[in-house]
Parts: C-alpha cells; structure tokens; sequence
C-alpha cells in the first residue's frame, strides 16, 4: 500500500508533524515507518481496506498510531513508567484482526 501525498498528509497531521513536512528526517523517516506498520498490519493478517469505507478509517487511525509510535520512540529508550499500550489502539486492531475474514470484497479491496 503506497504513502500517497494524501494520505502522507493525513499521517503527517495524525503525528502532528506538517510544520515539519519538508524537513530532511521527516522526509527520509516517516515512510519507513508507515511501510513498516503496513507490513505489521499485513503479518497480522489484516489486508488493507478499500478507501472510504469504516474499515479503511480503523486501519488508517491504526497505522497512524504505530507511526506516531515508532516516530517518538525512535532513538530506542523507553521513558520511566511509560510502558503501557494504549487500550483504545489495541481494542481496534483487535476488532480488525478478528473481523478480517467476516467482511465483504469491497471493504477489503479484493
């Protein structure tokens, strides 16, 4: 699934970085991360949605958030006491892994 300008825009607005848009590590970053979360979502067993759907906006919000993530733990220290997983991003990537097989072709793009 390629980053497209829009969806790059979205991504950079989720992680409150379009002020940094054109900035060389944002640039050289942030793709990377996204096509890391697409390929974790992938090996989850969850296949991306066709656009517009309510599946296409839970896997988006999704890969957003492993992005956001990625992006804050980048340098590969973990903050004291910072160790929990937000219980919202897990209830949806739950609901998508468990639904995968039960919704129709068009929702999932195939």
């Amino acid at each position: 699934m390629a980053l497209t300008e829009e969806r790059r825009a979205a991504l950079l607005a989720y992680c409150r970085l379009t002020e940094l848009s054109d900035d060389p590590e944002v640039t050289a970053v942030i793709p990377v991360l996204y096509d890391a979360a697409v390929a974790y979502m992938d090996g989850a067993g969850v296949s991306p949605p066709a656009a517009g759907t309510a599946r296409a906006a839970q896997y988006d919000l999704v890969v957003n958030a492993m992005v956001l993530d990625a992006w804050d733990r980048r340098d590969m220290t973990e903050a004291s006491g910072q160790n929990t997983e937000n219980p919202a991003f897990r209830r949806v990537l739950n609901q998508l892994k468990l639904t995968e097989g039960m919704v129709s072709d068009s929702d999932t793009g195939g």
